[in-house]
Formats: C-alpha cells, structure tokens, sequence
C-alpha cells in the first residue's frame, strides 16, 4: 500500500484533533531534551500528560494550552502550562510554572482582581504584549531545529 504524505491545515481540525496534533508536536521538542511524555486519558490534577525526564527522577504535571492561561482550578497543583505563541513551526513554545509565572505576571493585581477571574474563569492573552514576552522568556523552549544547524 502505497500512502501520500499531505500536510494539514490545523485550523481545519476540532479541537481534539488539535489537542493530539499538540501533544505530539510537543513531545518531539521535549524528546530533544531528555523528556518521555506519557499522555493521560482525563485531565488528572489539572495534567494534559506528563513529562518524565531522563534522571529518573524529574515528573511534571503538564497542561497543554493553545496560549497564556492561568486559571483558579490549576492554584496549588504544581502544575506546568505549555503552549506555542502561533500555529506555524517557528513559533516558540513555551512551559512555565503557573503559579510562578501567576505570581510575577499579577504583581498589580489586575488579574486576581477580575470579573472573568472571580466568576472562576480562565485568564488567558490571546496576543503576548513585548512585556509579557519578556517575563516569558525565562520559560521558552530554545528552537530545537536552530539548535543542530
């Protein structure tokens, strides 16, 4: 059986099939840095999958988003976010600590103090601003393909 190779639009997929088209695409990068992810059948303590790292020793609880989210649900659960800032294979993904990040990103309060925050709902940024993309960088995941040349 002969099979031809035809790459998608992901905007054309529903949002399960872009959730596992994620999920792969994040552990090819992870792969390049000692990372194994073992995907999970409900989100378990907030968790997309975990990310088991090559020590042995290092297992992370891992939300996969499609941008910068915090949310009241993922408080206190040692969670990280991972997301990519764009669709296109050059765009640079990212994995942070969510309360960490929550933390240095509402130093003034402005999400805590929400309605969409108070009513329980995700905080996310559709568009990162040069600023958040600065408190971001700490997190970015080098471009693994920048890396080998």
């Amino acid at each position: 059986m002969h099979i031809t190779f035809e790459r998608i639009d992901y905007q054309r997929l529903n949002s399960r099939q872009q959730e596992a088209y994620n999920l792969q695409k994040v552990s090819a990068v992870l792969a390049d840095f000692g990372f194994v992810t073992i995907p999970l059948s409900n989100d378990w303590n907030g968790a997309d999958f975990i990310a088991q790292c090559r020590d042995g020793i290092t297992f992370l609880k891992v939300q996969l988003k499609s941008r910068l989210t915090f949310d009241k649900k993922y408080c206190g659960k040692h969670l990280y976010i991972y997301f990519r800032d764009g669709i296109h294979d050059h765009d640079p993904w990212y994995m942070y600590d969510h309360d960490e990040l929550l933390k240095d990103v509402d130093a003034d309060g402005n999400i805590k103090e929400s309605e969409t925050w108070k009513a329980g709902k995700p905080y996310h940024f559709p568009i990162l601003s040069t600023h958040l993309k600065e408190q971001l960088d700490q997190y970015r995941i080098p471009n693994v393909a920048a890396l080998r040349v």
